[in-house]
């Protein structure tokens, strides 16, 4: 690394507009060699009620004053640009993604921050005549959010939770996966410069700290991403004094193909969907329901992608695709494959760990699998893809809903009008017509429906999960 090497030696949890002091660090691993890249404060359960008074504190005048709010996000976001360069690199270093990828996570961080500080939160008033009085229905913030992040999306998936909370009045604290601290770290402490003291807090550390931070009596809010059994913990935990939550969970996420697609013209953006971050997104392709007529083409044509792919370290040029982010996550990804072979299925492509130090493992796609096979039935979060045969639509429809997840999806044909009338029919948060993902933008709510998650976020229904509700009575006001 080049320039980051200050700011990463000099990581950082934020507390008060300041380095909070701690007794011990824990080794941050660099996913594409497996040595410690670095230490990160272990942010210990004990010093949480300093960090949790400071933000409350800070909320007394924070609140007030929206132009100020809306002015230091746009601040955040040129401050985000100013460094994107070494903040990037730490973020490559820890979580593994290409270095051009964590320039874009980073560049669309500041895009959302932007969208936030642009966004209006009005009141609505319902009633404002002489005779019946003033009815108004405004929206509070609650005070302290709690915000945990995961390691996929560590920067991204922080301002999520980041700009609307403080958009609309609140203050945070954040917490990073111990997968990937640094770079949110770093952000904390390039952020000091944009949010007075208290507003902005970054905290690390091992467990227990997540769960302390949830079941802490300041928070009014948290802010939960990431696996569904971590998000039933989360939930318990908040619901002892009834602290709002947000929980954007698993998924597995089907693809039903048409048999009148064009494979040649499909296929790149179908492997892209299913392998960007080397599959490590809640919402990439998690299986494909192809038609019978068509599979073997289909097959073949991202068996071929995936054989081409440049895997290697996200810091080195023309990669592609860099390591599974931790040790873990690549045993899974090693055991559900193994898996489905043992239970009949053909690998395509890859199949195994790349003989090389950190963890790689190679692009994979598997025909032959079915429902009822671990790499179907499960989340895997990772570079491996199982492609499923089907005959008719109503049973692909039927075996895309049989999971107890409902994130994404996606329908593909040659006929656009023909996947819109399927596509109501898929149980997800999301569904795409001839592409995958499409509506994650700042402006469109996403979230989940049965098991992959509670509430919403982005867009102005994100922003609204971030407020209570209040009524307002009285006279008529001129």
């Amino acid at each position: 690394m080049t320039e980051d090497v200050t700011l990463l030696d000099a990581v950082a949890a934020t507390s008060g507009g300041e380095d909070l002091p701690v007794s011990s660090r824990f080794d941050v691993l660099d996913p594409a060699t497996g040595d410690v890249l670095a230490q990160a404060p272990d942010v210990s359960v004990d010093q949480l009620d300093g960090v949790f008074a400071v933000a409350l504190d800070a909320f007394g005048t924070w609140r007030h004053d929206e132009a100020f709010r809306r002015s230091a996000l746009r601040r955040a976001a040129e401050l985000i640009e100013e460094r994107i360069d070494e903040l990037a690199e730490i973020l490559t270093a820890e979580q593994g993604k290409p270095l051009a990828e964590a320039r874009s996570e980073f560049a669309v961080s500041a895009m959302w921050l932007r969208y936030y500080a642009d966004l209006d939160l009005p009141s609505e008033v319902l009633v404002n005549d002489e005779a019946a009085g003033y009815q108004a229905v405004v929206r509070r913030p609650m005070g302290v959010v709690a915000a945990i992040a995961p390691w996929n999306f560590p920067i991204s998936l922080a301002v999520w939770k980041i700009a609307p909370a403080l958009r609309a009045g609140n203050t945070i604290v954040v917490k990073p996966s111990p997968h990937t601290p640094l770079a949110t770290l770093a952000l904390g402490q390039v952020l000091r410069a944009a949010f007075p003291p208290g507003v902005l807090n970054v905290v690390s550390g091992l467990d227990p700290l997540g769960a302390a931070m949830v079941e802490h009596p300041v928070p009014r809010k948290v802010s939960f991403t990431g696996s569904t059994a971590v998000g039933r913990k989360v939930a318990l935990g908040a619901a002892a004094d009834l602290k709002r939550v947000t929980l954007e969970l698993g998924g597995n996420d089907p693809a039903v193909i048409l048999p009148d697609v064009d494979v040649d013209e499909i296929a790149p953006s179908l492997y892209r969907s299913a392998f960007a971050n080397a599959g490590q997104i809640c919402l990439a392709v998690k299986r494909v329901y192809v038609h019978d007529s068509i599979k073997a083409r289909l097959v073949e044509a991202l068996g071929e992608i995936a054989r081409s792919v440049t895997v290697g370290s996200g810091m080195t040029e023309g990669v592609q695709m860099g390591p599974v982010n931790n040790r873990a996550q690549l045993d899974r990804v090693v055991d559900l494959v193994d898996d489905a072979v043992e239970a009949g299925a053909r690998v395509v492509a890859g199949g195994a760990a790349i003989d090389r130090p950190g963890y790689f493992y190679a692009p994979t796609i598997v025909e032959g699998a079915s429902d009822g096979v671990r790499l179907v039935d499960e989340e895997q979060f990772g570079p491996a893809l199982p492609i499923i045969g089907y005959t008719e639509i109503e049973d692909a429809i039927a075996r895309a809903n049989r999971t107890e997840y409902g994130l994404t999806a996606s329908v593909w044909s040659g006929d656009p009008e023909r996947a819109a009338q399927w596509a109501p029919r898929i149980e997800a948060g999301q569904v795409a017509i001839n592409a995958h993902g499409t509506g994650v933008r700042p402006d469109l709510p996403f979230g989940g429906l049965k098991s992959s998650g509670l509430g919403v976020e982005n867009g102005p229904w994100g922003l609204y999960s971030f407020t209570e509700i209040q009524v307002v009575t009285g006279p008529h006001r001129p």
